[in-house]
């Protein structure tokens, strides 16, 4: 099976993604319940990830570019 993408996806697991926006993990998961923050996608039973690309993208919208 072949994806392409215009470009390339990159997955990040939760410690980037707390460094990344400044967010405590309470923080963060309180988001994702209101559907303020993007879903980590389940990469296997026990391990999820969240698209870098999803990520910056919700930095972008608050900091309105």
């Amino acid at each position: 099976m072949t994806f392409t993408t215009p470009h390339p996806i990159k997955a990040i697991r939760i410690s980037a993604v707390l460094e990344k926006t400044g967010l405590s993990r309470s923080q963060l998961y309180r988001l994702i319940q209101r559907g303020e923050f993007p879903k980590p996608a389940k990469l296997s039973e026990r391990s999820a990830a969240w698209s870098e690309g999803a990520v910056d993208a919700w930095l972008a919208e608050k900091f309105g570019q």
